[in-house]
């Protein structure tokens, strides 16, 4: 790379990046960002938008007593940019926070651009420059890159593939077959934020036997591509395509996304067999994603066989699933929980290649790597975040996990230390009690951090 005279690097406009580098540059630095699209793709996107959301639009709960309620409580706390932007571009979602897509990364993008003391530039980084840098180039790191970074790190880097789910019309679905609703509402006269699409026992079954019958998309080059040695080739168990899960059993999307709990068909009166929710996906309530439906069917199959499903049978496709090779380095061995590589101090990595996993997630481990590069570059000891925190659980996790058979870890109650006591026994109790725990915890380490 060639001379620069920013304070900070980052490389990639994922959430990660962004976030870390609009954290820096709020805390005085002058930031250098790489984004190497629309000049070079990675398969899987389709604008030149920073933050762009390339599979679901949404960023999980808003419940405190939830785990991803929990740390956007400790985002908003540390003063976080794009879950500010996420709330902005928010569309109707129950009790979580889904947001329209192009909204949302427009307004991560005009930030950013409009930020004084980040500079956008549009190339490909092929190499780790020297001094204080962020790697936030994501899942689908360009194979140059990702070379470079196993070279350096003497550790092959490690992949598998995701998936991403349709997107159809709204006004294509059959509301004459599906129902609005959202899980458990009470308030008969509240239309609820899902589309519903209800199955019997009968229809559940021959859709699964079309499902599993149906062919599949070949992994493309860069799907097959070897980086260090290592060919790209398990699935993420935390998003499995649907006709995978189907394979699994007859009724294994039943009680997957498919299940029906808490929903009542209205023209029945009674709970179907199974159902298929859609989500808002846009501010106009024209697009409609289908929810837990990532596939790698071909795109005429995906056509014939979810328009099986009731309600779908004339259902028109905004954009197809499909299923993309995803990148993340042995983080156990490389990283510290500050997030800084433990051979190299002033390199910092950040985002779904350290193996976090979840938009939130990505957010948050950009957050901390930006402040902790502000305070690397001012002399003072990197953050790390206690475990009780969920940030910080996540990061230590992908730290200090078990190599083998490592898989990238979203954020739930499992990671963090154990509470004491009798909450311990009550699950939603013991959900708040996390939540209260981490917020006066996180409230002393960063009274501790500015003293």
């Amino acid at each position: 790379m060639t001379h620069t005279m920013a304070n900070l690097i980052v490389i990639g406009g994922g959430l990660a990046g962004c976030e870390a580098a609009w954290q820096a540059a709020e805390q005085g630095l002058s930031v250098d960002l790489y984004e190497m699209r629309p000049g070079l793709s990675t398969g899987a996107h389709e604008t030149d938008l920073l933050a762009e959301l390339v599979c679901s639009n949404s960023l999980g709960s808003t419940l405190e007593d939830r785990a991803s309620g929990m740390l956007k409580m400790e985002l908003h706390r540390l003063g976080c940019h794009l879950l500010e932007c996420a709330e902005r571009a928010a569309v109707p979602a129950g009790a979580a926070l889904a947001v329209d897509r192009s909204l949302f990364s427009n307004l991560v993008t005009q930030g950013i651009l409009g930020h004084p003391r980040i500079q956008l530039i549009r190339r490909e980084v092929e190499t780790i420059p020297e001094g204080l840098c962020i790697v936030a180039s994501g899942p689908l790191t360009s194979p140059a890159l990702a070379d470079d970074i196993a070279e350096m790190a003497g550790q092959e880097n490690l992949s598998f593939f995701d998936a991403i789910a349709p997107i159809v019309l709204r006004e294509s679905i059959d509301m004459g077959i599906a129902f609005r609703a959202s899980r458990y509402q009470q308030d008969s006269r509240d239309p609820g934020d899902y589309i519903n699409c209800p199955l019997d026992r009968d229809q559940y079954g021959a859709f699964v036997r079309e499902l599993r019958a149906a062919e599949r998309i070949p992994m493309r080059a860069f799907e097959q591509a070897i980086v260090s040695g290592v060919r790209a080739g398990r699935f993420f168990e935390g998003c499995l395509p649907v006709e995978i899960l189907a394979d699994r059993g007859e009724e294994a999307l039943a009680f997957g996304p498919m299940r029906p709990v808490g929903l009542v068909d209205p023209r029945t009166g009674r709970r179907a067999h199974a159902v298929v929710q859609l989500r808002q996906d846009n501010v106009a309530d024209t697009l409609y994603n289908m929810v837990g439906f990532q596939t790698n069917l071909k795109y005429q199959e995906q056509k014939r066989i979810f328009r099986l499903i009731p309600g779908l049978q004339n259902c028109e496709f905004a954009r197809f699933g499909q299923m993309h090779r995803n990148t993340f380095i042995a983080s156990p061995e490389l990283l510290l929980p500050s997030l800084q590589m433990a051979s190299r101090p002033a390199l910092l990595f950040a985002g779904q290649i350290t193996g976090v996993e979840g938009y939130l997630g990505n957010i948050a481990t950009g957050l901390l790597a930006g402040v902790n590069a502000v305070r690397i570059f001012h002399g003072a000891h990197p953050m790390v975040l206690p475990r009780t925190t969920m940030i910080g659980a996540l990061c230590h996790y992908v730290t200090h996990a078990p190599l083998k058979d490592f898989q990238p870890m979203k954020a739930n109650y499992g990671i963090l230390q154990p509470l004491e006591g009798a909450t311990r026994q009550v699950k939603r109790k013991r959900a708040r009690a996390y939540a209260d725990r981490s917020l006066a915890e996180l409230e002393l380490q960063l009274a501790a951090t500015a003293a």
